[in-house]
């Protein structure tokens, strides 16, 4: 059938599966827009307040859903505007489609108004991108775009459509997905990684996002039990494997428990599933798991020995691989394992003050036990992500909705409106600190525009929580610009101006009944709490760039 490039485009967005799109409108992309007016009975659109957020959105929907998310911009700054929400994605490798308008062929190279070479520009954030300069290819591009971004290691991908594309006329045909299928897995790699678990007394599994990504986490639990192993998981793994089994001994790296810290001096077998050792989990790197042999597990094989070595390399998707693995494993009994999970070793216990008595983790901990670990959990960027991860006990996949590898202040916001979106079954609450709340509150528009049902809890300190603790330990307490007592925000009076009802937890007795109203009035409508806590509550353990992981700090002097 004859049809317009924008509604190609549509009929291919359809085609791939995609219901939801998340975006705004501009010059060129409005022919685009007109055919989604068309197609409004088939595909919803959520205009957000900022491009950036409209990407951050679709990130999350992406995450929570493990679909492929999908962002509209016009050329110019709209398209720009997305870059960091692209290099969010990017860095987690998050499945993501990307569609720009650009100025029209004849006029592109003329530094024409809102022109932007944004292939150019994001090349380095995606995992690929097109300008389309012919409508004879706009299909069969987008079809690749989809391909790309959903298979293998998957990522964000960029299709530019100069605006004169979107009006041009073209016979389209429908196509269904085809997928990829696996790739095979080299039998000597798993003939290698099966001695090594065979000879091991004292194994350790480490699980990180690409469990997530693959779907693997019944694999995961499986080999756990066969291999009779501890579990600790990076930051992008929480809910990979359930943090209420007793084989969980919490998250491993920077701010990691204690426990997977020490348990990692003694394994003599390290197995990483899906991860690709984060400088943030291994600190130094020549001494990281010395006692112990390696096997990685992984989809992308630059990710081998590139900041670990390591001597058993499997590359595979991780659910086949996993598969094969529980398949010929013989069931281990490993005495030390059950030494070391029954094992207190002293995590650290926030305190508040007489003034500001309210902690992080007690929230948090409430906020697990009201919701029964069952919560998508969406943060922001510092100390509130790191709380989140320390004290909510994800027990699923794609409940936990973080930026990790690029770090992304004010992307919570947005990432929980779109996993509200995909996930509306669930209960979502983005923890924010009160620094990164400030670059994304725009979006409060989107939630109350559209009556997205979230939780925003913002943990108010009145600093820059994360910097602030950083200049205590390294930089001679010198506070330099992370002290926000100046801003004086009402945050019960913001909420209000935005249409969103507001609650504050200050005290100890105000976190139970706060949170339960909450999450009564979060079934129907947005709402906003805000929780007051010293500035000097610090996120423990922690471990010092570049030092090992084997030796975190516990304790820090508060004085001044």
């Amino acid at each position: 059938m004859l049809l317009s490039g924008s509604d190609i485009i549509v009929e291919c967005l359809l085609e791939q599966g995609a219901d939801t799109v998340f975006g705004y409108p501009g010059g060129a992309v409005l022919n685009i827009y007109d055919s989604l007016y068309k197609y409004s009975d088939k595909i919803r659109h959520i205009i957000t307040a900022h491009e950036q957020g409209a990407c951050h959105a679709a990130d999350g929907f992406a995450r929570a859903t493990g679909k492929t998310g999908v962002v509209i911009a016009t050329s110019g700054p709209g398209a720009t505007n997305l870059t960091t929400g692209l290099a969010t994605a990017y860095m987690d490798s998050i499945p993501l489609v990307a569609i720009t308008g650009n100025v029209s062929t004849n006029l592109l190279g003329l530094d024409s108004f809102q022109e932007v070479d944004i292939t150019g520009v994001t090349m380095p954030i995606t995992k690929h991108n097109f300008i389309v300069k012919d409508i004879a290819e706009l299909a069969d591009t987008l079809r690749l775009a989809f391909d790309i971004a959903g298979s293998g290691r998957k990522g964000p991908v960029l299709v530019d459509i100069p605006k004169d594309i979107t009006a041009a006329k073209f016979e389209y045909a429908p196509m269904k997905p085809i997928g990829q299928a696996p790739a095979k897995i080299d039998e000597d790699e798993l003939n290698t990684a099966l001695e090594l678990i065979e000879h091991s007394e004292k194994p350790y599994i480490y699980a990180g996002g690409g469990v997530i990504s693959a779907n693997a986490e019944g694999e995961l639990k499986t080999f756990a039990e066969l291999c009779d192993a501890p579990v600790s998981c990076s930051l992008m793994g929480q809910g990979a494997y359930d943090q209420t089994d007793r084989r969980y001994i919490g998250m491993l790296g920077m701010h990691g428990t204690v426990k997977a810290a020490a348990v990692l001096n003694s394994c003599d077998l390290f197995i990483g599933v899906g991860t690709r050792f984060s400088d943030r989990v291994i600190g130094d790197p020549t001494v990281f798991g010395k006692n112990a042999k390696f096997i990685h597990i992984d989809i992308d094989p630059a990710e081998f020995n590139k900041n670990v070595d390591v001597g058993c390399t499997v590359k595979g998707d991780v659910k086949e691989v996993l598969k094969t693995l529980c398949a010929k494993i013989t069931r281990k009994k490993c005495p030390w394992t059950n030494e070391v999970i029954s094992k207190n070793f002293g995590e650290p216990v926030q305190k508040g003050t007489d003034a500001l008595p309210v902690t992080p983790q007690a929230v948090i901990t409430k906020l697990d036990e009201l919701t029964n670990g069952n919560a998508v959990i969406a943060t922001e960027v510092g100390q509130n992500q790191m709380w989140a991860a320390q004290y909510y006990k994800f027990k699923e996949p794609r409940s936990f909705i973080s930026s990790g590898g690029l770090g992304t202040m004010g992307f919570g916001l947005g990432a929980a409106l779109g996993a509200k979106i995909g996930r509306p079954d669930k209960t979502v609450v983005n923890v924010a600190g009160d620094g990164s709340f400030a670059m994304n509150l725009n979006e409060l528009i989107t939630a109350c525009a559209h009556n997205i049902p979230i939780i925003e809890m913002v943990i108010n300190n009145n600093v820059l929580g994360m910097v602030r603790q950083w200049q205590r330990l390294f930089y001679n307490k010198h506070f330099s610009q992370t002290t926000l007592d100046a801003r004086h925000i009402n945050y019960a009076k913001l909420g209000e101006a935005f249409g969103i009802q507001t609650f504050v937890i200050e005290k100890n007795e105000d976190i139970e009944p706060v949170l339960k109203k909450a999450l009564e009035i979060s079934k129907s409508a947005p709402v906003m709490i805000e929780v007051r806590v010293d500035r000097d509550i610090n996120v423990l353990p922690m471990i010092p760039a570049g030092k090992p992981v084997v030796d975190p700090i516990t304790e820090i002097d508060l004085e001044v």
